[in-house]
């Protein structure tokens, strides 16, 4: 069972606005078993429109749609949906009354808010639960369309609470279920090449995916068929096998963020972590802080940018900064051993890099970063080489150190 999503909305294509309902609604498609063909953005054009709605129809069994729905002049999606289902525009008493619901003692009652009554004839209307813009649901040869707002959480709302559930419903659809596992210490060609005779050796309906993301690789298995439990046998069956191939390289069999589970292994472990940064301007704390309750194991952070606030307050002696740089390896262990000591905690980690544009040297080019991480009386380091561009160089380091003070705390 196969869906695409239409997105309209020229502040897409400008960037001015982030799709980030295509993501949610492949993943929630993908959990009953829908799998996205295409998503295509589209201007608020008519002509536009129509053709994006014209080709998913004759490719997908459903079909999503989302923006245009509101009551200026630029938003046309229920007037196109009209032309192309040959239908017309009624008022809906019902709808008018879920407007005002939404609206009373919040926005005036005006012409504009009240054309928001306005629907499509020929189609169920579903009332917008947190907004204005109702959703029309159409049926063709055996085919579903779904025209929703833009606006993520009225999407979400709707998608949740009625368009979901009517779809798993009306179609009879496979199981697709998949399992995902965090990968350190390999590029990927080194990876796929280990994995070659194994991946080979999958059957039909698995299949792999690798995922790179600056330092780890994440491997999705996704497994279809009509059996639930089949399904999971067989992806079970093949995934004891990759552990085995990959042992302790695997450091997660979820999808999970590396902030998160540093904060569990602490949080288990009753310890306390702080961060020295240089070259990542502190955001490798900010990873650290933005998990809920990370104040029961964080204890601060320093943005040592410059050598005084490197000697003043991590008490990195001058003679280590004048002998070998800012950027060697001596440095990243003082850095680490001021943390702990200045703000008292159990683990640390430290950077101090070359993130670029500018400022490398031919001893220490663009994208050279030290970084450490400390716990009690053990260090260790690393010599980051790799320049992907400032942010992806900051990025990455922030994903080793982390990887480093997992691997020291396991």
């Amino acid at each position: 069972m196969f869906a695409e999503l239409i997105t309209i909305g020229d502040e897409l294509l400008i960037g001015q606005v982030v799709d980030t309902n295509s993501a949610w609604m492949g993943r929630e498609l993908n959990n009953i078993g829908i799998e996205v063909l295409r998503i295509v953005s589209v201007r608020d054009r008519e002509e536009e429109i129509l053709e994006a709605i014209d080709n998913a129809m004759k490719r997908a069994n459903i079909v999503l749609v989302t923006g245009g729905l509101g009551p200026t002049k630029d938003d046309i999606t229920k007037q196109t949906l009209c032309k192309y289902f040959n239908t017309e525009l009624i008022f809906s008493e019902e709808v008018f009354e879920n407007v005002k619901r939404v609206l009373a003692g919040k926005i005036p009652m005006n012409k504009l808010n009240k054309g928001q009554a306005m629907v499509p004839k020929n189609c169920t209307v579903i009332n917008n639960p947190v907004g204005s813009a109702s959703v029309s649901w159409f049926e063709r040869d055996g085919k579903v369309l779904v025209s929703m707002p833009g606006v993520p959480q009225e999407m979400t709302a709707v998608m949740t609470e009625s368009v979901l559930p009517k779809l798993h419903e009306r179609f009879q659809t496979d199981v697709i279920m998949h399992q995902t596992f965090l990968v350190q210490h390999y590029p990927e060609s080194v990876l796929a090449e280990k994995l070659e005779a194994w991946e080979v050796a999958l059957p039909d309906c698995i299949k792999l995916a690798y995922l790179p993301k600056l330092g780890i690789i994440r491997l999705r298995l996704t497994g279809r068929g009509h059996d639930r439990k089949e399904v999971e046998t067989l992806l079970n069956r093949e995934k004891a096998k990759l552990e085995t191939i990959l042992g302790e390289d695997i450091f997660s069999e979820e999808d999970t963020p590396l902030e998160i589970i540093i904060g569990e292994l602490l949080k288990k472990r009753k310890l306390t972590v702080s961060t020295a940064e240089s070259c990542t301007g502190g955001s490798i704390a900010e990873r650290l802080t933005s998990i809920a309750g990370s104040s029961e194991y964080f204890k601060g952070s320093i943005v040592a940018y410059s050598n005084e606030v490197k000697k003043d307050l991590l008490h990195v002696s001058s003679e280590t900064l004048e002998k070998y740089g800012a950027v060697s390896e001596e440095t990243v262990i003082e850095m680490v051993k001021g943390a702990m000591k200045a703000l008292k905690t159990d683990c640390a980690v430290a950077t101090s890099g070359i993130a670029g544009p500018g400022g490398g040297t031919p001893e220490k080019p663009v994208g050279t970063v030290w970084i450490a991480a400390g716990y009690k009386n053990e260090i260790r380091t690393y010599k980051q080489e790799t320049n992907r561009g400032r942010a992806m160089n900051i990025e990455r380091a922030g994903n080793n150190a982390l990887l480093m003070l997992r691997d020291l705390l396991k």
